[in-house]
């Protein structure tokens, strides 16, 4: 249950129902559960038999809708290529036609879809509910075209806004929603989490994932746990040519993120500090711990231009060549 990894951010949403805004902006770093929190709320406010209470009550249909990822008065707003909710339409509409790539960003066209689900009647007389993931990566047009809904909220609309970043999000559109700040989850309890959810070694990944358990669960619960493994050691290594051969944009990003973790453990163990992200690291003093620290904010950078549609081979090249002093033993 979410509630057992943010108890309180949990009972502060859960406060809110009794003097509902139009929309909330939950925000916190990468992994912390904040979609997780949304959509449990989004739940109970679409409960039909929740009254007074904090948790929705799981068995009515509108609770039995939304589980099953079809309740009439509830809609996703995220980048296609999340694939998850990118097809969500309404019974008597048609979904548009693919053409090219799934795009990483929100279009104009989804927010003027869903300006027509919330301008409508609820088909079970209570609130629309939009969850929007992650807010940011909305575009101009599409974030403006989102603002007028804010500005203007029909009646028994409800906005959710979940989003990483925060600050790229137009001032305006930040203005116009309570915020609900998420922050990284108790240790022990995060990590009591991941192993009942039968990660090895929870830890670990905790650590990796700078103490956001939902990030550590997608790493150690997928193909990322070995690419993070053989890039560490190629690094280690000194193959830096191993290290670059990069299969595609998304092994891009998680070699950035790697260096980048990198980088700070050797900053942190440069200044008598224990690593955070990589606890098996050894120590080393083959460069200073300024330089490292120029290379992780070099790194931050990488990780956003990752996306982009490069050459991941040759970027990762240009990554790693700039390692200070070559060498991480």
């Amino acid at each position: 249950m979410i509630g057992e990894l943010q108890p309180g951010a949990w009972r502060q949403l859960a406060a809110l129902r009794a003097r509902l805004p139009h929309a909330l902006l939950i925000h916190g770093a990468q992994g912390v559960g904040k979609l997780a929190l949304a959509e449990r709320f989004a739940q109970l406010l679409l409960c039909e038999d929740a009254g007074q209470g904090i948790e929705p009550c799981g068995s009515c249909s509108a609770c039995r809708w939304f589980l099953g990822a079809n309740h009439p008065d509830m809609r996703y707003l995220e980048p296609e290529a999340f694939g998850r909710y990118a097809t969500q339409v309404d019974e008597d509409e048609t979904a548009p036609a693919k053409t090219g790539k799934p795009s990483t960003e929100i279009r104009i066209e989804q927010v003027r879809a869903l300006a027509d689900f919330v301008n409508v009647g609820s088909h079970r007389g209570g609130r629309r509910v939009a969850i929007v993931h992650p807010a940011e990566d909305m575009n101009a047009s599409s974030a403006n075209s989102l603002l007028k809904s804010l500005e203007e909220p029909p009646a028994g609309a409800f906005f959710l806004l979940v989003s990483h970043r925060p600050a790229r999000l137009l001032p305006t559109i930040r203005s116009r929603c309570v915020a609900v700040p998420v922050p990284v989850p108790d240790p022990e309890a995060a990590e009591a989490w991941l192993a009942a959810q039968g990660v090895k070694d929870p830890a670990r990944w905790l650590a990796f994932a700078g103490g956001a358990p939902r990030r550590a669960l997608e790493i150690a619960g997928g193909d990322k746990a070995e690419a993070i493994a053989v890039l560490l050691r190629a690094v280690a290594a000194g193959d830096l040519e191993g290290a670059s051969a990069i299969p595609d944009r998304e092994t891009l990003e998680l070699l950035a993120e790697v260096l980048q973790k990198l980088a700070l453990d050797r900053a942190f163990g440069g200044l008598a500090g224990r690593p955070r992200y990589l606890p098996e690291l050894k120590s080393t003093r083959d460069a200073q711990p300024a330089q490292w620290l120029e290379f992780a904010r070099a790194m931050g950078r990488h990780r956003l231009l990752a996306r982009h549609p490069l050459n991941p081979r040759l970027y990762a090249a240009e990554m790693l060549s700039g390692i200070p002093g070559k060498s991480t033993e």
